[in-house]
């Protein structure tokens, strides 16, 4: 019928084992939802207060309402562009499914697949061991576990979790994730109002520390670190797990993200740059502690830090998930069934590397705020910022004349050339501190 908006699939004997066992198309708009809330209202939000400690007030709020404008912005071009396709017949599942229609380059995927994607999971590891660990030292402060004694027991628990079939099989486990994000993100804001208010208040300093060139490559590194916060990478993929048609669910479900991550970025960001000033560590939390003695109510910290570490798990699947997809084209048999021996087996093989890999890594580069940079520069902001307009040009085409081309155009130089400088600045900074590196360190 003219006009009738058409979507078609490969018929399921077509899909590679990725495609039909890990991105299975069965869930709604809410299901999107909570699938975008846990891969962007995530942990390193917690870090935006010390981003605001190298950019101050005024230049903290605009840059966060930017990279919340832009993101939404760029998410939902790549969303139409992958309708677009939908709409031709050509559903693309994977990020380098459509970089290759779009850009005839495997290699764009590489950005998604390691920096992206693997980089998140290391961080996200670090963000565990680190709030593990301030539960240790606060029920047992002269305990003899060591750093990687937790990422032993974190790994056992995501060799577990990796094992969950498909995206799909996530939705209510993050739909429990963004309750939890809420959690959290709550008891961070209201702890450094409570400690801000408090006799025991630190003194606050809202100047930028260090001398003109330390203040400008400061600016770039926290730049990032914000991208880093608002940065997905796996736009496809999540949009993948929608039932067909998927034209408009997209929208709806970014809607329900960023709805949650106006509330939680800003009043986190916000009540920690105002309780702690340039002081904010690259994790608030760790604020919460005073050279070991708790400024709030033990129970409250240890309480906060459990949701962190339940959410990172659910966080930290989501992002396993294209790399269970890649396994599974690699070693899976679409022929046989999901669940036989020929495919369970080396699945559980491939998974547990993968995880094991992550952890270990994660163990060794315990930085979360340096690594949280070079991601972000890295990975982030090209994947969020840049290539989402590039896409959009090229697939559509838009009119010279028009506001769309150019304002894409815009932000393809605009954040080509930020990312380029934050690179350099996130490079510079961990070679300012690599005297305190340490591999393995128990920090």
């Amino acid at each position: 019928m003219a006009g009738e908006y058409v979507e078609l699939r490969k018929p399921q004997e077509e899909l590679d084992a990725g495609a039909l066992f890990v991105l299975k198309s069965k869930g709604s708009w809410l299901h999107c939802g909570y699938h975008l809330t846990t891969s962007i209202v995530a942990p390193p939000l917690l870090s935006l207060p010390y981003a605001f400690s190298f950019l101050g007030w005024t230049a903290g709020i605009i840059s966060l309402t930017i990279a919340a404008a832009v993101t939404f912005y760029s998410y939902n071009l790549i969303s139409l562009v992958l309708e677009h396709y939908a709409h031709l017949g050509c559903r693309h599942l994977r990020f380098r499914d459509m970089a290759h229609e779009i850009l005839g380059l495997i290699l764009i995927s590489s950005l998604q697949i390691l920096p992206d994607q693997d980089g998140a999971s290391i961080m996200l590891v670090q963000f565990n061991l680190q709030s593990a660990m301030a539960i240790y030292v606060l029920l047992n402060p002269d305990g003899a576990m060591k750093l990687y004694d937790f990422v032993a027991i974190f790994g056992c628990l995501m060799l577990v979790l990796a094992q969950i079939p498909s995206f799909h099989s996530l939705r209510h486990i993050n739909l429990v994730s963004l309750l939890l994000c809420l959690a959290y993100s709550a008891c961070a804001t209201g702890g450094s109002i409570y400690i801000g208010n408090s006799s025991n208040a630190p003194a606050t300093d809202y100047s930028l520390s260090g001398d003109t060139v330390t203040q400008i490559f400061g600016i770039f590194n926290a730049l990032s670190i914000i991208a880093t916060a608002f940065g997905n990478g796996i736009i496809p993929e999540i949009q993948a797990t929608l039932a067909p048609p998927v034209k408009g669910k997209m929208f709806k479900g970014l809607c329900v993200c960023y709805a949650v991550a106006a509330v939680t970025f800003f009043s986190v960001a916000i009540s920690g740059y105002w309780a702690f000033g340039n002081q904010a560590d690259s994790i608030i939390l760790t604020n919460f502690l005073n050279n070991g003695d708790p400024l709030l109510p033990k129970w409250f910290i240890i309480m906060t830090n459990m949701f962190v570490i339940l959410q990172i798990s659910a966080v930290g699947v989501v992002y396993l998930q294209p790399a269970n997809e890649v396994i599974e084209r690699m070693f899976g048999d679409p022929t046989s069934a999901e669940f036989s021996a020929r495919n369970v087996i080396p699945r559980l093989i491939a998974r547990s590397l993968a995880v094991i890999v992550a952890t270990t890594l994660a163990a060794m580069l315990p930085f979360f705020g340096d690594f949280s940079a070079l991601n972000g520069a890295f990975g982030f902001i090209p994947i969020d910022f840049v290539l989402p307009a590039v896409f959009f040009n090229l697939t559509f085409n838009p009119s010279r004349r028009g506001p769309v081309l150019w304002l894409n155009a815009n932000m393809v130089a605009i954040f080509t050339t930020l990312a380029v400088i934050a690179a350099v600045a996130a490079v510079r900074q961990i070679v300012v501190d690599a005297d305190t590196y340490k591999l393995f360190a128990d920090v």
